[in-house]
């Protein structure tokens, strides 16, 4: 008796070959900073600047640093953050003064990704950054000390651990203060002396070098939440040696579009995923982030908003994650599928009310649109919990 043929699995969807790693710099970074990612544009902009008058310290002219954040399509640079000119003027011109720049606004706004663009811009190193939490304290700020060397020398510059603040100072260069108002309020009033008089005082040493006065071109850049307010409330006096400066969410649904597809773009580019998004995927997934972060729909009508921001940023990752799941679980182009599956981890984190929110915008909103994508998109509310 014949055998019969042995059934052939099934195989998996082959994912298109990925393209060859960029080998740029920060090729083999997770997150290069941007001094190194984009290098070449400020050397480019530094070129253009050197004949022309600039703050002492700085690297740029305030004009090429907005260049370098807005993009310029006269000398090929691309945009990196969407805002009005006037407000990014507001912010550069105010790093050039004696005070320092406060970012406040919602969660997922870029305030940290714009406090880092004006740090590679002025001083062209970004990395001069306190990350701020209940945990922060003086030595993460200022400086702390080799403990093996100063119990074998005493106190002295030898033994001295720069600390970021520290470091801006002596060199020169703007330090970012991440989450500020996280902080004990006693905490962020170490920043009160170097914002007002420039100097840092270190009582454990002797003679000239008991104060660190701060070279040209310091400041500050802190960014704080809306959300966080009452947390940590600043001291009156810290807030008077800051400009405040509101960095309001993206508007334009069309704006917004541009930057999920740009960004997303580029992160799936360095990971070598060639998987690009369509307009219509785009649209629906930036549409869902904009109508429940503003509450209502575009044509006026009222929505429950989720308790999570439902930020720009959260909308460029969940973009970039169905990308991944596209190319190694897909046939390499992102379905309206992906994207639901991708928005449950985004949008559903704290409130349990958020679940029934979330699908009744699938339910009320989505079925009713029946162009491009959308209707797969209302067909993959089974990916809901």
């Amino acid at each position: 008796m014949a055998k019969k043929p042995a059934t052939k699995p099934a195989s998996a969807p082959t994912p298109k070959a990925a393209p060859v790693a960029d080998s740029g710099p920060g090729a083999n970074l997770q997150r290069p900073a941007a001094e190194v990612l984009y290098a070449a544009e400020l050397d480019k902009l530094a070129e253009r600047d050197k004949a022309q008058p600039k703050p002492k310290g700085w690297k740029l002219t305030p004009r090429s640093v907005l260049s370098f954040v807005l993009g310029d399509e006269d000398m090929g640079l691309a945009p990196k953050f969407v805002g009005s000119r006037a407000f990014l003027e507001r912010a550069i011109v105010a790093l050039a003064t004696n005070r320092g720049l406060m970012l406040i606004g919602e969660p997922g706004t870029a305030k940290s990704y714009l406090s880092e663009l004006l740090a590679a811009g002025i001083s062209g190193d970004s990395t001069l950054t306190v990350q701020g939490s209940a945990g922060t304290t003086e030595d993460n700020i200022k400086y702390s000390w080799n403990y093996a060397l100063l119990l074998a020398e005493g106190p002295s510059e030898r033994s001295l651990v720069p600390a970021p603040v520290y470091r801006g100072m002596r060199e020169g260069k703007i330090v970012r203060f991440e989450e500020i108002t996280r902080c004990p309020i006693e905490i962020q009033d170490t920043l009160l002396s170097v914002l007002s008089d420039r100097v840092l005082a270190i009582p454990e040493l002797d003679g000239p070098e008991r104060s660190l006065f701060a070279q040209a071109g310091f400041n500050v850049i802190a960014t704080a939440n809306t959300r966080d307010r009452g947390v940590n409330d600043m001291s009156a006096a810290l807030k008077r040696r800051f400009n405040f400066e509101t960095v309001q969410p993206i508007g334009s649904i069309e704006d917004e579009m541009a930057l999920v597809t740009r960004e997303a773009g580029k992160m799936l580019a360095r990971a070598a995923i060639p998987v690009s998004l369509q307009a219509d995927v785009v649209e629906v997934l930036v549409t869902t982030f904009h109508e429940l972060r503003h509450g209502k729909t575009g044509d006026g009508k009222a929505l429950e908003p989720l308790s999570t921001a439902m930020s720009t940023a959260e909308a460029v990752s969940c973009a970039y994650a169905a990308g991944i799941h596209a190319y190694y679980y897909g046939g390499g182009d992102v379905e309206p599928a992906h994207l639901v599956q991708h928005l449950v981890g985004t949008a559903l984190k704290d409130a349990p009310d958020d679940v029934k929110k979330l699908s009744g915008y699938f339910n009320h909103v989505m079925k009713g649109r029946k162009r491009g994508a959308w209707p797969a998109y209302y067909e993959a509310r089974k990916h809901l919990p």
